[in-house]
């Protein structure tokens, strides 16, 4: 046995660090030159090695943030997102207004088809979003709770009534509520789960469990000259060293999302691409506030002032990250640096709050958590440091499913869980999901301060943006003020190709898209 997992072994210098962000920034910066000096060429297969069997290819029966990237290929939104910013922009939908703080109107795109033949129209998106927000299997209802009613206003045209002013939703409209699925496909069949029928660059062609997902073009697509790529092939490998060794083969060109002690490997190989960027997706520690020790807010805040960050992203992440100090990113236009600083790493202060909530002897509790390798690492990473502030902390692990299921799931297991948020294009979808009261990911549905729920709501309720920025800076206030969450890293995009894969671009989601992708034959 190795080891890998001592934290000391695992550090990279700030100078090792801004090597590797510096050579992939000229390896990304090589291939967007090489795309724009040739012109793109049709043709090929793009064969991508995916870490995780979807939990469904339905977008509104789906629940797992790893299923975006073979949703992406299958079907487009009602709006989408700017790569670097994430702030919306026309996609089905060509246009959108507010004709009041109440009523959101949105104009069509004409001539797109579904996979099937089935017409994109207004009754279309209608039946989508009434879908979304009212079937019994959709899993995505919190995302249009704003949304009253859906009226067909003209044969491209829906107008949304509001409950509450929601500037929010040409954000939430570029995600799983803005996926349109074919109605007549939904009308003959039970579900969509394993049959997709979407708008997208390309249609389905088969899904292997835990073994192969196959597209290919949509040759009726909408946008002139795309896809280039004749189509994509996903091999699932949960395993990531072997999904890498692939690329590296040859017998697979693209893998993504590559935990930063993939590093070493890539090092060796010297004929891949390397692409890496910051993202949202954030690894914390999600609390239950509504059960023992974490009800006591001094518990909570102990907690937070025990985590030494900036060493985790070191240990963890081999610095190829951010330290995480709320739900938003430094590079995020709502992040607001004034939160920053509330829990530097002190863990005399720590050992205080816990003697002030009556744990003057140190606590015991068992955290929830996942057995993957990269897991396990920051498991044992975590609990060296929170043993130096009086926390004994023991990790009961199990899948992802079994893990999280437990823990936000009826059964209420641990008193906190070690995992992700990966992110949603508009902050105030992260912020409603987590913190308001009956939201799914409130493990415990603990009482949150009204304060906050009124932030949250005013978060959406103008369309300005600096408005919006004064909101999401109460909002994040509250919730590190309380201390409902311990985010610890934010994980940057670590993506690895073949010399031959062009045009690819990260984007601060996290999560790619194969739009501009084309093969240099």
């Amino acid at each position: 046995m190795t080891d890998s997992t001592d934290p000391r072994r695992l550090a990279l210098s700030r100078r090792d660090a801004l090597a590797l962000l510096g050579g992939a920034g000229i390896a990304l910066s090589s291939s967007s030159l090489a795309s724009a000096q040739e012109r793109p060429r049709r043709g090929g297969v793009l064969k991508i090695s995916a870490a995780a069997n979807p939990s469904s290819l339905d977008p509104a029966t789906g629940g797992a943030g790893s299923d975006h990237t073979f949703l992406y290929t299958m079907y487009d939104t009602l709006t989408e997102w700017d790569y670097a910013t994430l702030a919306p922009k026309p996609g089905l939908a060509e246009s959108w207004s507010y004709s009041d703080p109440q009523t959101l109107v949105l104009n069509i795109r004409g001539g797109v088809t579904f996979h099937d033949g089935t017409k994109l129209d207004a009754e279309a998106v209608k039946f989508n979003l009434d879908r979304n927000k009212t079937d019994k299997r959709s899993n995505i209802k919190a995302d249009l709770v704003a949304v009253s009613s859906v009226d067909v206003t003209g044969p491209q045209q829906v107008t949304l009534k509001l409950a509450n002013p929601d500037s929010a939703l040409p954000g939430i409209l570029s995600d799983r509520a803005g996926m349109m699925v074919s109605p007549a496909a939904v009308k003959a069949k039970d579900n969509l789960d394993r049959t997709p029928v979407g708008c997208g660059a390309y249609t389905f062609v088969s899904w292997n469990d835990n073994d192969r997902i196959v597209v290919k073009r949509n040759d009726k697509y909408w946008r002139e000259g795309k896809p280039y790529l004749d189509g994509i092939e996903f091999a699932i490998i949960p395993e990531l060293t072997t999904g890498l060794r692939s690329v590296i083969a040859g017998q697979n060109d693209f893998i993504y999302s590559l935990p930063p002690r993939q590093k070493a490997i890539l090092d060796r190989a010297k004929s891949l691409q390397i692409v890496t960027g910051p993202t949202v997706y954030c690894v914390q520690l999600y609390l239950n506030w509504a059960r023992p020790p974490f009800d006591n807010i001094k518990v909570r805040q102990a907690l937070n002032f025990a985590i030494d960050r900036e060493t985790f992203v070191r240990a963890a992440f081999a610095g190829i990250g951010e330290p995480a100090r709320m739900n938003l990113p430094s590079s995020h236009w709502a992040y607001d640096k004034a939160i920053a600083g509330l829990y530097p790493y002190d863990p005399e202060k720590a050992k205080k709050l816990l003697a002030e909530a009556g744990h003057a002897n140190g606590l015991s509790i068992e955290f929830g958590g996942y057995t993957d390798q990269d897991s396990v690492q920051r498991q044992e990473i975590l609990i060296e440091q929170l043993r130096k502030a009086g926390f004994n902390i023991r990790f009961g692990n199990g899948s992802i499913a079994e893990a999280s299921a437990a823990f936000f799931g009826a059964e209420k297991k641990y008193a906190a869980l070690l995992s992700a948020w990966t992110g949603r294009p508009d902050p105030s979808l992260t912020y409603s999901l987590m913190y308001s009261k009956d939201a799914y990911y409130n493990a415990g549905r603990g009482e949150v301060p009204a304060e906050l729920t009124a932030a949250i709501k005013d978060s959406r309720s103008s369309e300005d943006q600096d408005t919006r920025r004064k909101a999401f800076a109460t909002v994040q206030r509250l919730v590190m003020e309380n201390a409902f969450v311990a985010p610890l890293a934010f994980q940057f995009e670590l993506d690895a190709m073949s010399a031959k894969v062009k045009g690819f671009r990260p984007n601060l989601l996290g999560k790619p898209k194969y739009e501009d992708v084309w093969l240099q034959g």
